[in-house]
């Protein structure tokens, strides 16, 4: 099976915009505003898991998992990595923007909390990921971070390779 309905073609029909690396995050209009933001490969070849991370031990514990554990995660056909949401914060200061450049600055190997998602920096191309965001100013972050990785499941049974949750609970 193909994932024919969570391409990058289809999310930007749903509004999603960007698909940069990480790397060129600073020099792209990475809205401030609440949303979500995804993480994909540009292909479906078989992946290569590096042994150590090396993104950064936020409160000193190492974000390196096994190889066993990335494989298991691992999906394959899938070209959808990793859903996140990034929401404004008690301070309203927070969004998409500080959201992903806390995501970049851990892979970076500073210890930034963003330990979620961590398994896309032992990917041997993770330089070459990309990510794409889209504001939801009408709707909870989780609620449509949780929709996405909801239908995630429903096409190939398990989550993203790096969510290791299923998001919100919705009643």
């Amino acid at each position: 099976m193909t994932d024919q309905a969570l391409t990058r073609e289809f999310l930007k029909e749903r509004g999603f915009s960007g698909f940069v690396p990480f790397a060129k995050l600073t020099e792209h209009g990475v809205p401030q505003e609440a949303g979500t933001y995804v993480v994909m490969r540009p292909c479906l070849s078989a992946p290569e898991f590096l042994e150590r991370s090396p993104a950064g031990h936020f409160q000193g514990r190492d974000p390196s998992v096994s190889r066993e554990a990335l494989a298991d995660a691992w999906v394959d056909e899938a070209t959808l990595l990793y859903v996140g949401k990034a929401t404004m914060g008690k301070s309203s200061r927070r969004g998409i923007r500080k959201r992903l450049d806390e995501y970049r600055r851990h892979g970076a190997g500073e210890a930034v909390g963003h330990w979620g998602g961590r398994y896309i920096w032992q990917l041997a191309d993770s330089d070459s990921l990309l990510v794409g965001w889209r504001p939801t100013p009408d709707r909870d972050p989780g609620e449509a971070e949780t929709q996405l990785i909801t239908e995630f499941i429903d096409i190939h049974g398990k989550r993203p390779f790096a969510n290791r949750n299923r998001g919100r609970r919705i009643e």
